[in-house]
């Protein structure tokens, strides 16, 4: 009763939301004063309406699991217990040690170029976009509790003193293009993330200097520093999972560097938060927390039977591959592109002039990408996310493949006109089913996203309010985000056209939440049993 009443009384600790969670920068902050202020100023909002729709799809979820957990069997769990082990000797079987990978990841960018810019700005929080949004915040701000992805009147209320500086995005690319040219000394395949990031392969460079990883590390960030005048975190790992996570430890202007050694891999790994991990949004973090208790890495390892009983067989060996701190460790020299893509988040509108003006501008941008990499495709995807924040996508496939802007946004309007009248915050357009001559994607590192870790999780940063965000591949999830994932499943309209097939289904059919899907498909259950068979029953340990 003593619980419930707190509850009554403290009603936004239980309202979770992704302006909560712990950023670089923020470790300080009286997280209860910013949920506080965050549920009490969005209450009764469309976004406050849809968090509160998306909490309780999680609850069911959260519900369901809990409910096939009770119906598990010790004999179950037994089974389900001896295929996680064996599924572990075989994934540890996988550990490559012999690379070096560095993830560089330029602090607070967009805030730090606009300070480079007007050194009047030194030491003053500010941020970088508007009262609708704001794409990033420098680490003055961040004390406050405000950060990427918040509306900017939320942020205003927890620092008063905040300063709004509109994006510009052709200043972030001119210091991205400064950046990557000192990327290519050290790793001329680099991997770019997004505009402030990137995976540098430092393995040779580190034999042919005689030099180590930390000081590697150490000589690219002043590089950087002396190029730029922006600077830097780096993390060194022996995979670009773990790369990542290492170079958010001592931000900003700092590095941490993770031995290439099992037994140092493994502890760093254990008590690691399950949420640090690439591909672990908030949805998959509620269901694993609330629904089996796991909270950090190591305990994905102890339920690892859990795991395998009540999820797919690839969100079960990501989970279990994350328990051991593995990841990928090759370079992709070329891959196939399936489909290429970006959108727009802006303040919601319903000026009929000024949405078809960002749906021409997407046309440009998408077909100049498209341009670069030598592609057309003949399926268009439209995505829509209403002031309501109802996700809607709308998809025609061609007779013709196209390319060119005009065409895009010929197709385009087609689908957006059939929707109106209708108050929009976000555009995307996606182009597929790409010719096979312009299958392969472009040799530049520089426009080569990463897409082949070992989670399927978006590896390019989402940049919020008026600007842009490219994802080149199907398997990052900047196209469609965890929680429209959820939306769509759960009963978001989808339309898909195709002018040359009648029974083309909808290609979007596949994009699914996959590091949280559960299963209970028999046929997956008959699978497991099929591994399960002759394996030992004792527990899995390893020898150092």
């Amino acid at each position: 009763m003593e619980r419930k009443q707190i509850d009554g009384d403290r009603p936004w600790q239980s309202y979770n939301t992704v302006y909560t969670n712990a950023k670089a920068g923020m470790e300080g902050v009286d997280k209860e004063k910013v949920q506080r202020i965050v549920y009490e100023m969005s209450k009764g909002s469309k976004y406050f309406e849809n968090e509160e729709r998306k909490e309780a799809i999680i609850r069911e979820k959260i519900e369901k699991m809990r409910a096939r957990c009770m119906q598990l069997t010790a004999t179950d769990l037994s089974q389900y217990q001896k295929v996680a082990d064996k599924r572990i000797l075989e994934l540890e079987g996988t550990r490559d040690l012999s690379r070096i990978w560095l993830h560089v990841d330029m602090d607070a960018f967009y805030a730090a170029v606009e300070t480079l810019s007007n050194p009047l700005l030194e030491g003053k929080p500010m941020a970088v976009g508007s009262m609708s949004m704001i794409s990033t915040a420098n680490y003055e701000a961040r004390k406050y509790g405000v950060r990427a992805a918040m509306p900017g009147f939320i942020a205003r209320r927890l620092c008063p003193e905040l300063i709004f500086v509109p994006t510009d995005f052709k200043k972030y690319n001119y210091y991205s293009d400064l950046a990557r040219k000192v990327f290519r000394r050290y790793d001329p395949n680099f991997l770019a993330a997004s505009l402030d990031e990137a995976y540098l392969d430092i393995t040779e460079v580190c034999k042919d200097r005689g030099l180590t990883s930390e000081q590697i590390a150490m000589d690219l960030r002043t590089s950087i520093y002396e190029e730029t005048g922006l600077t830097c975190s780096a993390g060194v790992a022996a995979n670009r999972l773990l790369a990542k996570v290492c170079s958010d430890i001592n931000k900003p202007n700092g590095q941490f560097i993770l031995p290439n050694d099992r037994r140092a891999i493994v502890t760093f790994v254990s008590s690691l938060p399950i949420r640090k991990i690439g591909g672990i949004g908030k949805v998959t973090e509620h269901i694993l927390k609330d629904g089996l208790g796991i909270n950090t890495c190591e305990e994905m390892l102890q339920k690892g039977g859990h795991l395998c009983a009540l999820f797919s067989i690839s969100s079960a060996d990501f989970f279990l591959s994350v328990g051991l701190g593995l990841g990928s460790t090759d370079t992709p020299q070329v891959r196939l592109r399936k489909s290429i893509s970006n959108e727009r988040t802006f303040a919601a509108t319903a000026e009929e002039k000024l949405i078809f003006q960002k749906l021409a501008d997407l046309a440009e941008m998408l077909s100049m990408d498209m341009e670069k990499e030598g592609l057309s495709g003949r399926t268009l995807t439209l995505k829509l996310k209403t002031a309501s924040f109802e996700v809607r996508t709308r998809a025609v496939t061609l007779q013709q493949y196209i390319c060119s802007s005009s065409d895009i946004l010929q197709h385009a309007s087609k689908l957006l006109k059939a929707e109106l009248p209708i108050s929009l915050r976000l555009i995307g357009l996606r182009i597929s089913h790409f010719n096979e001559d312009g299958a392969i994607a472009g040799s530049d590192p520089a426009q080569t996203p990463i897409t082949r870790f070992i989670t399927s999780g978006d590896a390019t940063r989402k940049n919020m309010g008026d600007c842009c965000t490219s994802s080149p591949d199907p398997n990052v999830h900047s196209f469609m985000d965890e929680s429209e994932i959820d939306v769509f499943i759960n009963g978001t309209e989808t339309h898909h056209q195709d002018s040359s097939h009648p029974r083309v289904g909808n290609n979007l059919s596949n994009m699914d939440d996959r590091n949280c899907t559960s299963s209970n498909d028999v046929e997956k259950s008959e699978k497991f049993k099929n591994l399960s068979s002759n394996v030992s029953t004792d527990q899995v340990y390893f020898q150092d």
